[in-house]
């Protein structure tokens, strides 16, 4: 019996021709299987009321067409309730825009280059809070050589003076660092030779790193922000999105003296292999891989350096469609009384993501202790299908890095989410009745 292969997404997310190692998508567009532009608008009432239990399994079987990707993450991440109408929405959508253009003028303040078109990458602050003099701008991107060029006419230091305030200070030195950041991020495609793009995705996370003080900026930002941005034409727009995102991740970027937010994470992820996996966890241990440090970067960036571009957002929205909770909006708001009385409406289950039922279904949901995130289980069951090979051939961290490393590229998106979802129900049913 013929089954249609259904269409590549790649030729959504155009390459640079001369970059030709780039590993090929493995998610097709499949009529009937794909969330299309004609059944999620479909699911819509004619006020706007969302009917997102039509949509979740849809996501979750077959990931969405690139031509609605950003409209619907944007309720899949939880920026806006599926209860809401068309006209609400558009009030909160341009109170947002309105919001971010307040943040955005505030730092344009403190340094005149956000906003410009432009961004630095050489510091231009020292961490007592002197100006550094001639600090370099990139004003062209060429990816051969990172055209670092000094800017001209005006010495953006000398419009700086000493500053105290820690705050400013600690924003300040992140600036550069978010620079060099941006001219490494999803450099093969075709968005990013577009200067404006690039300044975008600077702009947005230097606001973020702004307002959100306690996290600041940090490595692997960049790659959780550029999505957004090819995927929403507003800038304010793409930033309320990826700050949606960085709150479910925004633990694992937050850094103390002695430790960073993820490892909490890979904590976890040690105990699901104990569980699971027994032999293979006291093997890690004996060559000394205890601490999981070797999947620290599928955690931090959430894979999006083991599959292609397409596949990682493919990858993304299937989590998020197996996870999704009604009352994220809500929850998000921190509107306390509407989120208490969200949760006192009866929803139908289907209004859960398949993940979240399982949640709620075994207590974990309501338990002190917030639910495990499927991507830990993701990275587990990666472990897991690599099981018979790492006992073989590993020796030393060195050996399970280069095999973790072979599975770049060749991660199925779907494979892994169906093996992370039966991962999980094996975990809770071994963790109730070690």
């Amino acid at each position: 019996m013929w089954r249609d292969p259904g269409t590549p997404a790649d030729s959504f997310y155009e390459t640079r021709p001369e970059c030709t190692d780039v590993p090929k998508s493995k998610f097709r567009i499949k009529a009937g299987k794909t969330l299309s532009a004609r059944k999620w608008h479909a699911a819509f009432s004619p006020e706007g009321y969302l009917d997102i239990g039509k949509t979740l399994g849809r996501i979750h079987h077959g990931g969405i067409h690139p031509s609605i990707r950003g409209e619907v993450w944007e309720f899949l991440l939880g920026c806006y309730d599926p209860k809401s109408t068309f006209d609400e929405r558009d009030e909160i959508r341009q109170r947002r825009r309105e919001q971010y253009a307040i943040w955005k003028e505030e730092c344009r303040e403190l340094f005149p280059l956000i906003g410009s078109g432009r961004f630095i990458t050489a510091p231009i602050i020292t961490e007592d809070g002197r100006p550094v003099q001639d600090p370099l701008v990139l004003l062209e991107n060429n990816p051969e050589n990172g055209a670092i060029i000094p800017q001209e006419g005006t010495n953006t230091a000398n419009n700086l003076e000493k500053l105290t305030d820690k705050s400013v200070i600690q924003w300040m030195l992140t600036l550069h660092q978010i620079g060099l950041d941006v001219i490494r991020t999803d450099r093969t495609l075709t968005f990013y030779e577009k200067k404006e793009n690039l300044s975008k995705l600077w702009d947005i996370l230097c606001v973020y790193a702004r307002i959100d003080s306690d996290v600041g900026y940090g490595q692997g930002m960049s790659d959780l922000c550029s999505p957004m941005i090819i995927l929403l034409n507003d800038e304010a727009d793409a930033f309320w999105c990826f700050e949606r995102l960085m709150r479910r991740l925004r633990g694992n970027f937050r850094c103390t003296g002695n430790s960073v937010g993820v490892e909490a994470q890979l904590s976890t992820l040690a105990t699901i292999t104990q569980v699971v996996d027994p032999k293979l966890h006291q093997h890690i241990e004996h060559i000394g891989g205890g601490d999981y440090l070797f999947a620290f970067r599928m955690i931090m960036v959430l894979f999006r350096r083991e599959f292609s571009f397409c596949d990682s957002l493919y990858l993304w929205e299937m989590m998020w469609a197996l996870e999704y909770d009604p009352d994220l909006f809500w929850i998000y708001e921190e509107a306390d009384e509407k989120a208490e009385e969200s949760k006192g409406r009866l929803k139908s289950l289907r209004h859960y993501g398949k993940y979240e039922r399982e949640n709620m279904k075994n207590g974990t949901k309501n338990g002190e202790d917030a639910p495990l995130p499927i991507s830990v289980f993701l990275v587990a069951s990666v472990l897991k299908e690599k099981s018979a090979v790492l006992l073989q051939q590993a020796r030393g961290l060195d050996d399970v890095v280069k095999i973790l490393n072979d599975v770049n590229g060749n991660l199925d998106a779907k494979k892994a989410c169906v093996a992370a979802l039966k991962l999980h129900k094996k975990y809770l049913k071994k963790a109730k009745n070690p």
